[in-house]
């Protein structure tokens, strides 16, 4: 099978997007609508499950959440008042239906259903001491994690119990977790993960971005704050701080490519804050042409800001089909040449003679942004300068982003020109780690307790790696062993 988004294919993947409604009426009709606006954080399945004061009822399915949840059919068997629902790239986990969540088990306080957004980097430790105590998992997914740890802690009260759980994981979560007793929304301790709630009516809304809440007409409340448990129950609302204070932590890739340009995260709009990113791209790394292209559609807004602080005009020189998804043919290499102009092609006209400034928001493996620059050359350009929106991607990522292996990254392989010649590019540039704090309203990043997590840029992992760290030691025992 070939995918007829190459461009796509060597994106930072977002790892998922997580709803929930509490207390209104054909509450999954509205979880599939908050569904449809986070499509853009999972792409590989979708799931709800509803709750109708008796019973759980769960649909979960492969692909998009158009097909699987504008179905009447669908929704009609998912009654009830409360409901979450999840859409899912898979960073931890085979792609398999077991997989898709939001899960669900019957614990013996009940019925427990939790839909996560992040990725727990102690799944794996946690599992096989929960596995050697007898626990037996039906999911390969990290989420499940946390309902074994539930049903297996000493506590009584399920709260207690789900507190407990959590206090025993590493990494990153929002998780909306749906019981008999009500709906429970929450957020680790450095709120790496989004996670927002509204108000519509007198239903309680939650979900991964504010434009979610907007599709639905629920008025956005506040954010979540790291570390808090919020807990609806019979239309009332309370809140527990069950973890120790720290310095939160957000990942700033939901400001650099993750969240739509059209939510606000943290009190900043998106669309602004990529901008300014542009803005101080053009400040650092100024170059002479005639125009100024974003790469579609991430790299927009950064691409206006450039333009408009550089004085270069702003220019589609790159148009994007949005009615080609995937093709079911054998990819042989001209047809997987081909197939890229299927989904972007040179605005041919526009580009000829022209020396080109191309504006995206990341590198990856670099293979994307080497078929950008020769559709550019193919076109005619006289000149192509790479501009990125984000510093160096030189490590991986454990708080569920689909990251490659960190040798796979290109900038962990590569210095500036190294990468510059990689892609054929006249001149390659990224913005400075400090100015994309400059871009986010700080003066510089600190070194001591930066207010975001970079990881990705500076190796600075805010949580220990347990998981990986183990990992990392068995490879070295099985190199050390005899031969």
């Amino acid at each position: 099978m070939l995918t007829t988004n190459p461009y796509d294919d060597d994106k930072l993947r977002e790892e998922c997007g997580v709803f929930g409604v509490a207390g209104a009426d054909g509450a999954a009709a509205l979880v599939a609508l908050g569904l449809h606006a986070l499509q853009h954080r999972g792409q590989e399945a979708a799931g709800i499950t509803s709750w109708d004061g008796t019973h759980f009822h769960t649909h979960r399915a492969m692909g998009h959440v158009a097909g699987n949840f504008d179905r009447d059919e669908v929704i009609r068997a998912l009654p009830g008042t409360v409901a979450c629902g999840h859409v899912r790239y898979s960073t931890t986990g085979e792609t398999a239906l077991r997989n898709v969540q939001p899960l669900y088990a019957e614990l013996a306080s009940g019925g427990f259903a939790v839909a996560h957004n992040g990725n727990i980097s102690n799944a794996i430790h946690l599992r096989r001491e929960l596995v050697q105590r007898g626990s037996i998992f039906q999911s390969t997914s990290d989420t499940e994690t946390i309902i074994h740890l539930v049903a297996t802690s000493g506590y009584r009260d399920l709260l207690d119990r789900f507190i407990d759980a959590l206090k025993q994981i590493e990494g990153a979560y929002s998780l909306i977790c749906m019981t008999p007793e009500g709906m429970i929304a929450c957020r680790d301790p450095l709120g790496v993960r989004p996670l927002v709630m509204g108000k519509l009516g007198d239903s309680f809304i939650f979900a991964s971005e504010t434009v979610a809440l907007d599709v639905v007409g629920a008025d956005f409340v506040r954010a979540i704050d790291p570390g808090e448990m919020v807990i609806v129950k019979d239309g009332e609302l309370r809140s527990l701080r069950p973890f120790s204070a720290i310095a939160p932590r957000p990942c700033i890739f939901e400001w650099v490519y993750f969240s739509r340009p059209d939510s606000i995260a943290e009190d900043r709009s998106v669309y602004s804050v990529r901008k300014a990113i542009g803005a101080q791209l053009a400040l650092e790394s100024g170059v002479e042409a005639d125009i100024v292209v974003p790469v579609p559609d991430s790299g927009v807004p950064a691409a206006i800001g450039y333009a408009q602080e550089s004085g270069i005009p702003f220019e589609l020189g790159i148009i994007r089909s949005h009615y080609v998804g995937r093709t079911f043919i054998q990819p042989s290499a001209e047809v997987r040449r081909l197939g890229v102009k299927l989904k972007h092609n040179a605005n041919r006209d526009l580009i000829h003679g022209k020396r080109i400034i191309l504006v995206d928001d990341s590198i990856v493996r670099g293979t994307t942004s080497l078929k950008i620059v020769e559709m550019m050359r193919e076109a005619g350009a006289a000149e192509v300068h790479m501009r990125i929106a984000s510093p160096p991607t030189t490590h991986s990522c454990f708080y569920g982003v689909d990251t490659p292996e960190r040798s796979k990254l290109l900038a962990a392989k590569l210095n500036v020109q190294g990468m510059a010649d990689f892609i054929k590019a006249d001149s390659l540039a990224f913005i400075s780690i400090d100015g994309l704090y400059r871009a986010l309203g700080e003066s510089e990043r600190r070194s001591v307790l930066p207010k975001y997590c970079d990881a990705c840029f500076t190796g600075d992992y805010p949580t220990p790696l347990t998981d990986h760290n183990e990992q990392a030691l068995t490879q070295l025992a099985l190199l050390d062993e005899p031969a």
